[in-house]
């Protein structure tokens, strides 16, 4: 006979169980957020609702987006929004992490913004921004009786988490400068977003000759008058992008509201913008910061070693690519807004089926839907925006793309 075992021996057993598989579950899911999502957002800065269409002198959508493209402001301060609707499903929590597993580990500080920050990738959250010239910025995510900031200045990069009380200190590049051009692996952790502009230009520089870029009248975002640039693929087949929104400054050419919409409609999948924003130059005491007494200070010294880890290709990247962002390796394949990121995880197996023994299958089952094709078998995992195929082979293929696209990519490339 069987050792007896209490009621509340096996519910601990059980419930250690689902956390392990929990565990386990994001080590698979987390190519879904890979795709830089979690990333994009973090470039992001919101910005709200419109309070009138102003009369503003007619504009071509050439001249608009040359107007960006010369927007030159250094010094702004303001409070943003942004809201994240993803449709990730409820995983008791595990969703929330899945953007912070994609963008690494980091130093395992809760205040690395490699992970503090990428919890803009669901949600609503309100930012508070600043912004003096290249070499000060500070972003602070407003919680609910907790407050984390993000603080550049000059060479010192820190991140403090008021909750947990611990500090991140890291350092820009040797320039002084933080991943300005995009190009420096510690640009999620080392440059603070202060507008929507980077995201705004990423798309609008990719764009080619599958986009269509108008202009659609205007509009008013906290309190100032703007134009409203439409940004959507020519031909939607194989895309889950559907509309990209941009409201720009119609004084300074600064992109001050970002809003894309998928294919399928619905709500926005993000949704950010100024609610207020002023462009004075901000208290030099803004930028200050002194670690408190008693709070555990992590140094980041393995930041050199990461400097390219998040390099994507530099040629070939296109507007479906640049919303995605790529893992290490990643490859580009396909054509504009039909691109789809491709690396090799180096792990065999692929991921356990619904049809799987125990809570481990079935949970993972129910995150994704099972394929085959000339490529063998494998797993999509869904959100609005993002699809990302992971073979049994160990490959992941990743876009705003549809599941059909995906398979088709990865039967190309067998």
């Amino acid at each position: 006979m069987a050792p007896y075992e209490s009621d509340d021996s096996r519910s601990a057993e059980e419930a250690e169980e689902r956390h392990s598989a929990r565990r386990k579950a994001a080590r698979y899911v987390v190519p879904v957020a890979v795709v830089g999502v979690a990333a994009a957002t973090i470039g992001l800065v919101p910005a709200l609702a419109d309070s009138g269409d102003p009369d503003l002198p007619k504009i071509t959508a050439q001249q608009l987006v040359q107007k960006i493209a010369e927007s030159d402001v250094q010094q702004l301060s303001g409070t943003v929004k942004i809201t994240t609707d993803l449709g990730l499903p409820d995983l008791g929590g595990l969703e929330s992490g899945l953007a912070s597993g994609a963008a690494g580990n980091g130093s395992g500080s809760s205040a690395d913004p490699s992970a503090k920050l990428t919890e803009l990738a669901s949600g609503t959250h309100t930012l508070r921004v600043a912004a003096d010239g290249p070499d000060r910025q500070k972003v602070s995510l407003i919680e609910s009786a907790a407050e984390y900031s993000l603080i550049h200045d000059g060479k010192d990069v820190w991140g403090y988490d008021s909750k947990s009380d611990e500090v991140y200190h890291g350092t820009a590049d040797q320039d002084g400068k933080a991943g300005k051009d995009g190009k420096d692996g510690e640009k999620g952790r080392a440059e603070v977003p202060a507008t929507p502009r980077d995201f705004a230009e990423e798309a609008l520089k990719a764009a080619d000759d599958t986009t269509s870029v108008t202009v659609d009248g205007t509009a008013q975002v906290a309190g100032r008058d703007a134009y409203k640039l439409v940004v959507k693929p020519k031909h939607a087949s194989g895309t889950t992008v559907g509309v990209i929104s941009i409201a720009v400054d119609a004084e300074t050419g600064m992109p001050l509201k970002f809003t894309l919409t998928p294919a399928s409609g619905g709500a926005a999948v993000v949704d950010v913008g100024f609610t207020q924003v002023g462009f004075a130059k901000p208290a030099a005491s803004t930028f200050d910061f002194t670690p408190p007494k008693g709070a555990k200070i992590t140094e980041d010294k393995d930041a050199a070693a990461r400097e390219h880890a998040s390099d994507a290709p530099g040629e070939g990247i296109a507007p479906g690519a640049g919303l995605l962002g790529g893992g290490d390796g990643a490859k580009v394949i396909g054509k504009g807004w039909n691109s789809i990121a491709t690396f090799d995880t180096g792990e065999k197996g692929g991921v356990p089926s619904s049809t799987g023994k125990g809570d481990m299958g079935g949970f993972l089952g129910s995150l994704g839907d099972q394929v085959s094709g000339g490529f063998g078998k494998g797993t999509v995992f869904s959100t609005r925006l993002i699809n990302a195929l992971i073979t049994d082979d160990g490959k992941v293929y990743v876009g705003a793309v549809t599941k059909d696209a995906l398979v088709k990519a990865a039967d190309a490339g067998k």
